[in-house]
């Protein structure tokens, strides 16, 4: 399955390309992200799992389950991550699982592979959500594979997501994680 974020969180033409690829792979999710890079200022520590990483240069994964579940992974071009569990919204359950991530910056472009463990996924996952923000200050844009509405960007509303392709999720056996 793949996303493509070229749109503003309010539904206007965004002028940019951001290729979010979905797909299985035995007991994992792959998340394959095509971006632009724009080297906005990084997180200050070292690659790897970074609170608050939607401040900086990211893209954002988005997906959900039943009962208001839900799994937040953001990708960065220099190799930092956040994972986030929720369940109901913006309630945060767990964060900062370590994620299998590998970025590189190639010019004006950064590309990113992450692999989600299965088992990390909602129960009944069947929506998901892909989002971008980069810049600063004024010039700081929130990008949407689908717009979420509102007077402000808001990437937790639930209701703005998407279907997600069934050959994605057949056979994907979601487990259990305590808080779930």
């Amino acid at each position: 399955m793949k996303l493509v974020v070229e749109r503003t969180w309010d539904d206007h033409p965004a002028g940019v390309h951001v290729e979010v690829a979905l797909r299985r792979h035995t007991d994992q999710l792959i998340i394959d992200v095509d971006a632009p890079f724009f080297d906005d200022p990084a997180p200050s520590g070292p690659p790897g799992p970074s609170p608050e990483l939607w401040r900086h240069e990211v893209v954002e994964v988005f997906f959900l389950g039943s009962d208001e579940r839900y799994l937040e992974v953001e990708l960065s071009p220099r190799g930092h991550h956040l994972v986030l569990e929720l369940h109901g919204v913006r309630e945060v359950v767990r964060q900062g699982m370590p994620l299998d991530f590998t970025a590189t910056i190639d010019g004006e472009r950064w590309r990113g592979r992450a692999r989600v463990p299965l088992v990390w996924l909602p129960p009944r996952w069947d929506r998901v959500n892909a989002y971008a923000i980069h810049g600063t200050s004024q010039a700081r844009r929130y990008l949407a594979w689908r717009a979420t509405g509102g007077d402000a960007p808001d990437f937790h509303r639930l209701e703005a997501f998407g279907a997600v392709d069934l050959d994605l999720r057949l056979n994907a056996s979601p487990g259990s994680p305590s808080s779930w």
